[in-house]
């Protein structure tokens, strides 16, 4: 019998996404204060019914977010799904955010923002990377969601396209897509509350050639806390 062929779950590299987990198995101290450092990722564990706010702490960062159902990883929030459940391609205050399995595991509750996020672009991985002109390894979303959730005890096999928050993606009349700066501003907030045992994945994007991150093109940390 031949051998299963390999999953998408390992990294092409590594930062200190994969070693600086919030705790051992990913739970956070409600009301803490955590930050996602600029170009990393991290894990939390979130029973059902506890709320996540996620910063934009200085209002240049795109945060891509993921969610997993604790009890069986290949079940996880899916902008595909999310997009029929709406009939919207960006979620609003008081939508549900649904999975592979069209079952609520988010509701997005605040928005302090303009409310301009993303739910078509794929995280950027190592390939992405390479496209731009990038030699050697770069940092990624796609290999944060890996560590991130590796360093927390939860492995993914799958990066499924994210929740990018902030990412400011505009759909011109021609149907083509611009890459702009992101519309927030600096402390502008989301809360999101999970509607099922969950693990939620933030990653403070690595993208520092197209100008998502701010004219600068350079990326930051974001805060979050449990409650």
């Amino acid at each position: 019998m031949s051998e299963r062929p390999p999953d998408n779950g390992d990294e092409d590299g590594v930062n200190a996404t994969l070693t600086a987990p919030i705790s051992a198995d990913g739970r956070a101290e409600p009301g803490r204060r955590y930050a996602v450092p600029a170009r990393c990722g991290r894990a939390v564990r979130l029973d059902a019914g506890q709320r996540i706010k996620v910063v934009n702490t200085h209002g240049t960062q795109v945060c891509d977010t993921w969610a997993f159902n604790a009890a069986a990883l290949n079940e996880f929030l899916s902008m595909e799904h999310a997009r029929a459940w709406l009939d919207r391609m960006t979620p609003r205050p008081g939508d549900a955010l649904v999975t592979n399995r069209r079952r609520p595991i988010l509701t997005f509750l605040e928005d302090s923002s303009p409310g301009i996020h993303d739910t078509f672009i794929a995280a950027c991985d190592l390939y992405r990377f390479r496209t731009l002109g990038v030699e050697g390894y770069h940092d990624n979303c796609a290999d944060n969601l890996r560590m991130a959730m590796k360093a927390v005890g939860a492995r993914v096999g799958e990066v499924p396209s994210p929740l990018n928050l902030w990412m400011n993606i505009p759909i011109g009349p021609d149907l083509s897509i611009d890459w702009l700066p992101p519309a927030s501003k600096p402390g502008d907030h989301v809360v999101l509350r999970a509607e099922m045992d969950c693990y939620v994945a933030l990653s403070a994007c690595p993208q520092d050639i197209v100008p998502i991150n701010g004219q600068a093109c350079s990326p930051v940390d974001v805060h979050f806390e449990v409650s």
